[in-house]
């Protein structure tokens, strides 16, 4: 499956520039996405999250309205993002993937709220607060059943990470793409414990994720003088934003005018299709309605 990250998307706007979101926008604006709140209710995100190329998307993006855009959307819009929410962490509560991905969410949802309804208050919510407060406690009460969330054992005689050979395990690390999920497998055996500890490892996820330049800056050299690559990893993390990957994204046809899912692809009546086609990351999604 081809993935497509946020570092490519950023790539390709970078590189148009902020004119061309400009003209993006104000395509938009034409067909019917006048706010950040018409445009999600008018995509099908329900649906999204049921495909899971598009899952990691739609829950960024619910993190990053989370931090900074929740009083912006509409009475309407607000009750279709919590709804999808609720879809969302009912989901993962029956399939019991992604928890920490939601606990994440959840937890900027939960701070963001606490800090418009004690500092702010209703001056800038839509609706009652009474609502509010109501919301609150249910983003408080999902929190508390992912903390419950068990996960089942596996019982059976089939095959276990213990009995794959080492170049293969090695291979599973190397397709890992966020660090602390290698810290996490690299608990499970001893042997998967000395291989999440490879320098080799560590320098390709920094590579893969930051600029040169970046963790030229940053490097942490042990007292031999090697650098220590997974040290190096985190203090990055904690500077840039690491680079993220969808199965699937948001793109725009500047010929159509249209939004729509890559995978599924739209009939585009242009002669070159695919130059017609920008990718949309969560971040340029909001972007595109702040102008």
């Amino acid at each position: 499956m081809k993935k497509y990250s946020v570092m490519k998307s950023m790539g390709m706007l970078q590189k148009k520039g902020k004119r061309a979101i400009l003209e993006t926008t104000q395509i938009l604006n034409r067909h019917g996405y006048c706010t950040l709140g018409e445009a999600f209710n008018r995509l099908d995100f329900s649906s999204a999250i049921q495909d899971v190329r598009r899952f990691n998307y739609v829950v960024k993006l619910l993190q990053l309205i989370a931090k900074s855009q929740l009083t912006s959307l509409s009475g309407v819009a607000q009750k279709n993002y919590f709804n999808i929410l609720d879809k969302i962490v009912q989901k993962v509560l029956h399939d019991q993937q992604n928890p920490r991905l939601i606990k994440g969410l959840l937890q900027d949802l939960g701070s963001t709220l606490c800090v418009l309804l004690r500092g702010v208050g209703k001056s800038v919510l839509v609706g009652n607060i009474d609502v509010w407060v109501c919301r609150l406690e249910t983003v408080l009460a999902w929190q508390k059943q992912l903390q419950n969330l068990q996960m089942p054992q596996q019982v059976g005689h089939g095959l276990t990470l213990s009995d794959l050979p080492l170049h293969t395990l090695n291979s599973i690390l190397y397709r890992l793409s966020d660090g602390s999920d290698i810290v996490t497998l690299g608990q499970v055996t001893p042997a998967l414990r000395m291989l999440s500890e490879d320098r080799r490892l560590w320098k390709a996820l920094c590579q893969y994720h930051f600029a040169e330049k970046q963790f030229c800056r940053h490097l942490i050299l042990s007292e031999s003088g090697h650098i220590e690559w997974k040290r190096t990893y985190f203090a990055l993390q904690k500077c840039y934003p690491p680079r993220e990957q969808y199965g699937d994204t948001l793109h725009f046809c500047r010929h159509c005018s249209i939004l729509f899912w890559k995978d599924s692809g739209h009939p585009c009546t242009a002669a070159d299709p695919d130059s017609c086609f920008l990718p949309v990351s969560p971040q340029h999604f909001i972007d595109l309605f702040k102008f």
